[in-house]
């Protein structure tokens, strides 16, 4: 089993330094990193990618793509996956980094205690279901664990599926079908309820923290939020029978969505807020 690290970057600098050397600390050592570099003029990381395209030549797991421009981070990320060579592909911001050393070999091990049990799982993981192995992440704006949700039943799919930097995604899903780029920013969640709807995969919780993710990036500014309210709307509509969407949508409006989203970005009150939100889940 191969994992597929993808690192897409633009200008970033010393995040893009970061986010590498935590994937190069990992003590499972069966995987790849692909950089793709959406075309930085910035001399730090110019320099960063010069040493990296060095590194390469006694270190074969790490490949630097550079010279082909793209339309955005989801772009990027669809040119990246073209040079995957991995059974499982997972998609790391720079800015983000790996919770801790152990992480792939925990992503292992938990894939292959659950080859074990579920005995559809042929021997790479992707002929006949594909899969989806999702963990959690650590806020680093609030310092908090965001569990995600063990069942990913159409409601969890409506409203709070995991981050792409806690999912490793069986290869072929992302070999199938691109993300769309259409979606400015919510080209991941789009892709995710399409591998469940319609590209019979299955999605299986890790209890595993996975990644420190940065925040606060493009996706979460003012403008985008908006956005991606837009997006969210049109693709559950895609997805989803109008009436349970709308059902939905009155759930989240008599739970007070909106306060509920204010705490969970709130450094003081957002470590309390998980803690409710980890034991309803295991309610």
């Amino acid at each position: 089993m191969t994992f597929s690290i993808i690192v897409v970057c633009l200008n970033a600098g010393e995040k893009l330094r970061s986010t590498v050397e935590s994937i190069r600390r990992q003590t499972e050592k069966d995987y790849e990193v692909i950089i793709k570099d959406g075309g930085s003029t910035d001399e730090d990381t110019k320099g960063l990618l010069d040493a990296l395209e060095r590194a390469c030549e006694t270190d074969s797991r790490i490949r630097v793509y550079r010279r082909e421009k793209d339309n955005g981070i989801y772009d990027g990320m669809n040119q990246a996956v073209r040079y995957a060579a991995g059974d499982y592909i997972f998609f790391l911001n720079c800015g983000d980094s790996f919770y801790d050393d152990q992480v792939l070999a925990l992503v292992r091990d938990q894939i292959v205690r659950y080859r074990d049990t579920d005995k559809t799982i042929p021997g790479d993981g992707q002929r006949n279901t594909p899969y989806i192995f999702y963990g959690n992440i650590c806020e680093q704006l609030t310092g908090t664990m965001v569990q995600s949700n063990p069942v990913l039943d159409d409601f969890a799919c409506y409203r709070n599926l995991p981050c792409h930097q806690a999912c490793f995604y069986a290869a072929s899903l992302l070999k199938r079908r691109k993300f769309d780029t259409q979606y400015r920013v919510r080209a991941d969640y789009e892709h995710f309820l399409w591998c469940c709807y319609r590209g019979g995969a299955r999605a299986v919780y890790m209890p595993v923290m996975v990644a420190f993710y940065e925040g606060g990036g493009f996706s979460e500014t003012k403008v985008s939020r908006k956005v991606s309210k837009e997006e969210h709307r049109e693709i559950v509509a895609k997805y989803l029978p109008p009436a349970r969407v709308f059902g939905y949508r009155l759930i989240m409006f008599l739970t007070l969505a909106p306060l509920r989203t204010w705490i969970a970005g709130n450094p003081a009150l957002a470590g309390l807020y998980q803690s409710v939100k980890r034991k309803v889940y295991r309610c």
